[in-house]
């Protein structure tokens, strides 16, 4: 690699959009009845993929090859599982399985040598079960489950990378993400921070848009704000404390100096 290769080009900014969650979907009887473990009564796919979706694809995301930045993606799985440490070194970034509990996933990301970048984590819990406006857990029975159709969990994010070095610069630069659509073409995934969603994801394989890619923006910034006022709360209410004790202090003092 070039000397230049590995000058950090300061000032620049630069992102990629990834979506990461799961799709869940009921098992048949005779699916469960093939499985060592019977008691199981759902297959799954976590992953993470590209935000946007590829014309008429039956999975939500996946349009681009994340391999260009990511190098491994590792996925705490529940410690039940055998192997529960799965590293995935190539697309597609994901891992199958079955089973009949939801729980924690960490998705550990690590990127291509030449990013210089530390990996990232993210934590998805796995959905299994059909949402609800409040979020809360209504687990119908399984015949009822599987005439709803696949379970879709999926959160977007965006990787941004600050001052990168010039050699990865040049490799996110000459691989564009694909656009996300305009204007809504297929069901949106549903998001607990917005209720009204919960009908407009039925009906397919839900697909991300550049409105939804805005509102995420903006919750992010509403939550930032209210974490930055907090903070401020917190520290006032530190320093009137400290004050207090300090007053305390000077009366303690005193107090033994009379005595």
């Amino acid at each position: 690699m070039a000397s230049n290769d590995r000058v950090r080009v300061r000032g620049v900014e630069i992102h990629r959009p990834i979506i990461y969650g799961n799709t869940a979907w009921v098992l048949t009887p005779k699916e469960r009845e093939a499985l060592p473990s019977p008691d199981h009564t759902h297959r799954w796919t976590v992953a993470v993929r590209s935000a946007a979706s590829a014309p008429d694809s039956e999975i939500v995301g996946g349009a681009d090859d994340l391999s260009y930045f990511i190098k491994r993606v590792t996925f705490k799985l529940h410690d039940t599982y055998p192997n529960p440490n799965r590293n995935v070194d190539k697309p597609p970034f994901e891992v199958s399985e079955t089973g009949w509990g939801e729980f924690e996933i960490s998705i550990r990301i690590t990127f291509v040598q030449e990013s210089g970048e530390k990996a990232i984590t993210f934590y998805h819990h796995l959905k299994l079960h059909p949402w609800t406006a409040s979020g809360e857990p209504e687990i119908p029975p399984l015949e009822a489950a599987a005439k709803m159709g696949p379970v879709h969990s999926w959160q977007y994010d965006e990787i941004v990378f600050h001052d990168p070095y010039q050699a990865f610069l040049n490799i996110l630069t000459a691989h564009p993400p694909t656009p996300l659509p305009k204007t809504k073409r297929r069901p949106i995934p549903f998001h607990t921070a917005n209720p009204g969603s919960l009908e407009a994801s039925k009906g397919g394989t839900p697909e991300f848009t550049q409105e939804m890619e805005k509102e995420e923006a903006e919750r992010l910034d509403t939550a930032k704000q209210k974490l930055a006022q907090e903070h401020s709360r917190l520290v006032d209410a530190i320093v009137k404390k400290e004050k207090e004790l300090d007053a305390l202090k000077k009366e303690l003092d005193k107090a033994l100096q009379a005595s």
